[in-house]
């Protein structure tokens, strides 16, 4: 990946639904096989993995539900292995997509004095992982019949705030190709939803913030709390079930009132 050590990024996270999350006929309930993506470090990717599979070997289905790939979401041979792998492991057809992966400077510099460097890894990770990601779904779901796209932007686009320059910038653009992506891909059965979370308790979220800086973002908040990660999972959840259908080239802002 091109993730430098001292930038902080979340793991994209890839999930390839078995049955198409269309309901116009009963659903067969098969379940969902994941693949997922991870940029350096194989421990949590792995675990998680581990898991889902130590819970499906309890159930009558005893195979692998989950594999963990490593590949770089900026290069598009890479994301062309994620979809292969996905379709070959588990002989099906890719149907969901979520794409999570992220980086954000920590030292949160002013526009000025961003470099060139810096300003590139974000938009090659953020935006250029995006749209390949997008890209590589677009066709592939089509194939399979439709499907679910889920792209991650942030409130901070929403918010403006100083030191975010690069990283607003960079998911800002992802929320208009949503937008633009669910128009394209009319009649193909493919929905294109993006979810931009606010202050959520995660690393990438603490890097280089101190105690007073946290406490300001969670005093900005009407619910007076950090978000946790599963008050974003159930959000997605819902847009790549039968019942988020309807919902299509939205940008939903999970914020807690954070931005409104």
């Amino acid at each position: 990946m091109i993730s430098k050590g001292h930038r902080p990024r979340s793991n994209s996270n890839w999930s390839f639904s078995r049955d198409r999350p269309r309901n116009r006929n009963p659903p067969r309930s098969l379940g969902a096989k994941l693949v997922i993506n991870y940029a350096s470090s194989s421990s949590q990717a792995d675990a998680l993995a581990s898991e889902l599979n130590s819970k499906a070997a309890d159930s009558i289905d005893t195979s692998p539900v989950a594999i963990a790939v490593k590949a770089d979401v900026s290069t598009p041979e890479d994301v062309k292995l994620l979809f292969d792998r996905a379709e070959q492991e588990f002989n099906t057809p890719a149907h969901i997509l979520v794409n999570c992966a992220g980086v954000l400077d920590p030292k949160y510099p002013t526009l000025a004095n961003t470099t060139v460097e810096e300003w590139e890894t974000t938009f090659n990770v953020n935006t250029k992982g995006a749209f390949l990601t997008c890209r590589e779904a677009a066709n592939r779901l089509a194939r399979g019949g439709g499907g679910r796209i889920v792209l991650i932007s942030s409130s901070i686009v929403g918010a403006a705030l100083p030191g975010y320059g690069a990283y607003a910038g960079s998911k800002a653009a992802v929320e208009t190709m949503t937008k633009i992506a669910a128009k394209e891909l009319k009649g193909s059965g493919i929905t294109v939803n993006c979810v931009a979370p606010g202050p959520v308790a995660t690393e990438l979220f603490f890097a280089g913030k101190s105690e007073e800086m946290v406490g300001r973002l969670v005093e900005a908040c009407p619910l007076g709390r950090l978000g946790e990660p599963n008050d974003v999972a159930q959000i997605i959840g819902f847009l790549v079930s039968d019942g988020g259908e309807w919902v299509n080239g939205q940008v939903i802002r999970v914020n807690g009132g954070f931005i409104v």
